[in-house]
């Protein structure tokens, strides 16, 4: 007599849960593309704040901010917003809610400088919504993702 004691059970994640590298590259996927719509949108808030005439000139040696270096800037910062997100992903009992409590108040800093800066109402004025604009789309993003990961 020959039997085979075969359920058909394939070892490895419950359902509806992922494996921790997968759900670490899905994270950084959603955040990539985050990013890349954090750049576009700053730099095209950007372009209308200077349509509209805001000059973005920083006193302190009379340059003006070119609008490649707030898709630059916005990248790198957004990139590193990724990078804690991930990090709490892999360390964190509750990673979405210590994600938007980091994000909301590294933000609250970053609108400090534009104050610093020395440079006219309108400028200043731009700044610090230039600061909000990828804040409102890496923010709601990233913490909807880790929710997504971890339920």
């Amino acid at each position: 007599m020959n039997s085979m004691n075969d359920t058909g059970v394939v070892a490895g994640p419950a359902p509806g849960r992922t494996g921790r590298p997968h759900r670490l590259r899905g994270l950084a996927g959603t955040g990539f593309v985050a990013t890349l719509a954090a750049m576009a949108a700053t730099t095209l808030a950007a372009a209308l704040a200077q349509a509209a005439g805001v000059d973005f000139e920083i006193p302190d040696g009379g340059e003006t901010i070119p609008l490649p270096g707030f898709a630059v800037v916005t990248g790198f910062f957004s990139v590193v917003g990724v990078v804690i997100a991930v990090a709490l992903l892999r360390w964190s009992a509750r990673p979405a809610e210590r994600f938007v409590w980091t994000a909301v108040s590294l933000t609250a800093i970053s609108l400090i400088p534009p104050f610093l800066s020395g440079a006219n109402a309108a400028t200043v004025t731009a700044l610090l919504g230039l600061h909000l604009v990828p804040a409102a789309v890496m923010i709601p993003t990233l913490a909807r993702s880790l929710r997504a990961r971890t339920d």
